[in-house]
């Protein structure tokens, strides 16, 4: 069966389409069910299938546009990331005891989804509690990279991913705090969107079987994930708003319009090196690229800065703060273990390890004192985007890696144009924005020599989110965007 002229279409020309009355819901739903039935067999990114109530929504939309209603998502296929919440579905977030757990309650962006009128086709894979740049858990297998099957899609959102890049729907959603959502975006040659620090809420999107409670994220957010730039704006605005629980009412945030509309009124930073991790050739030259292709566009580019935060410092910084959080979920033999490699630290060692051990084990004073420094950051990067509108970095140091399953990740390596480093320390450019709960949009840049996606992460200010997703999409119409992959373009 050969693919439909709706598989690639973005969720603005569908829902155009649905208006105009040119495709209904029903068929836009069956095509996307069709391509998972005919290639979920070598990506498997959809882990859990809901393609009956999917039929049914999209018979109800079918009626609702007949009727001349109107939605920002209505008939609109949606695939959602397994760790979020359907009522009904598995969340398990791979953890074999929880494969039956069935929440009773949608996750507040599920919620949203649906009264905005999205037909949600089933959950997309992710690794066991999200912890890696890959997919795989044994309850639902390891899922695939389309552009090379022997390869990560990204994690932990890395099932959406491959997903969209597949054609499986326009739309999806993920989680990020140590680049899930932009990690898994590079990976595949698509779109993603980490939104400003607690600008979406995340009740619903909980490891099983804790309830699902109101939750002020300190480095963690959720967000959308697209293969257009518009679409992660239509998405986010679906998405945005404060939890009801948290805030008594149900509102929508007006964010900031963008800075400027037209490309050439931009002022960016571009950079492609960081003290404690290499980017390779790959990396490097499509920025290199992009940095000549802006400039010619009349984009004001600059390749340094004074006003650039310290990178090194905001890396150890950030792993320490990561994993203070993460740690207090240890077992407590790993804990214990922890410890006891800690103490035996010289204070001399300032790698991104030896500062993860730090993390674990750090007091509260230590983490009240990170705090302090994570706000003299934040004030950092203010003064910088007086300067700048927008900085355009690394998300990872390589396009995506073959698939890594050791099961201890200290163990793992990451081969940068030939050199192993240590496989956590890919760490350093997403925690970059992470830190200081920065916007970063996730944009493709064509693919490498090899057949790889490649591409970057556009940072903006603090709640300016609206800026760099108009600036991807201004480099998008100008430069060219997502690339279907060739085995799957079909």
């Amino acid at each position: 069966m050969a693919k439909s002229e709706w598989s690639f279409k973005s969720a603005v020309e569908l829902s155009a389409a649905l208006t105009a009355k040119k495709v209904s819901a029903v068929e836009l739903t069956q095509d996307a069910i069709n391509r998972i039935e005919r290639h979920d067999g070598k990506i498997n990114a959809v882990c859990v299938r809901d393609f009956d109530r999917a039929l049914g929504t999209a018979r109800d939309a079918d009626a609702a546009i007949a009727r001349g209603e109107t939605q920002p998502l209505l008939g609109v296929p949606v695939t959602i990331k397994e760790s979020f919440n359907i009522a009904g579905l598995p969340t398990t977030w791979g953890f074999v005891p929880q494969k039956d757990f069935k929440p009773a309650e949608d996750a507040v962006a599920v919620s949203r989804i649906k009264q905005a009128g999205g037909v949600i086709l089933g959950k997309t894979n992710v690794p066991v509690g999200l912890g890696d740049w890959q997919s795989y858990n044994e309850i639902y297998g390891v899922t695939n990279n389309p552009y090379d099957l022997g390869r990560t899609p990204g994690g932990s959102s890395g099932g959406s991913s491959a997903a969209l890049a597949t054609g499986y729907g326009p739309l999806s959603i993920g989680s990020d705090i140590g680049g899930s959502l932009r990690v898994p975006a590079f990976h595949c040659g698509i779109f993603a969107h980490k939104p400003t620090i607690n600008l979406c809420a995340a009740r619903g999107e909980t490891p099983p079987p804790f309830p699902a409670m109101p939750r002020e994220g300190d480095l963690a957010v959720i967000g959308p994930m697209a293969r257009t730039a518009a679409d992660l704006t239509l998405l986010l605005d679906v998405m945005a708003g404060p939890d009801p629980l948290d805030a008594g009412v149900a509102y929508r945030l007006e964010l900031p319009t963008a800075r400027h509309q037209a490309l050439r009124d931009f002022r960016v930073l571009v950079i492609d090196s960081h003290p404690l991790l290499p980017t390779d050739n790959d990396v490097r030259g499509a920025i290199e690229k992009l940095a000549a292709d802006l400039s010619k566009a009349g984009v004001s580019v600059a390749r340094e800065s004074a006003l650039l935060p310290d990178l090194a410092r905001t890396s150890r910084l950030y792993v320490r703060m990561l994993l203070a959080f993460l740690g207090a979920f240890s077992p407590p033999e790993e804990f214990a273990g922890a410890q006891a490699r800690a103490g035996q630290l010289s204070p001399d060692d300032l790698s991104l390890g030896a500062e993860q051990l730090r993390g674990i084990t750090a007091s509260h004073r230590a983490w009240v004192l990170d705090a302090g420094a994570r706000a003299a950051l934040r004030a950092q990067w203010r003064e910088l985007f007086r300067t700048f509108d927008a900085v355009i970095c690394p998300i990872m140091p390589t396009p995506a890696f073959p698939h890594d399953h050791l099961p201890d990740q200290d163990a793992r390596r990451i081969s940068i144009d030939g050199n192993d480093y240590p496989y956590s320390d890919q760490l350093a450019w997403p925690g970059a924005a992470t830190l200081p709960g920065l916007p970063a949009t996730a944009i493709p840049l064509g693919l490498s020599n090899s057949g790889l996606p490649l591409g970057v992460q556009i940072v903006g200010p603090y709640l300016e989110d609206r800026t760099p997703l108009r600036l991807a999409e201004l480099i998008e119409r100008e430069f060219g965007g997502f690339v279907p992959p060739k085995m799957f373009d079909d």
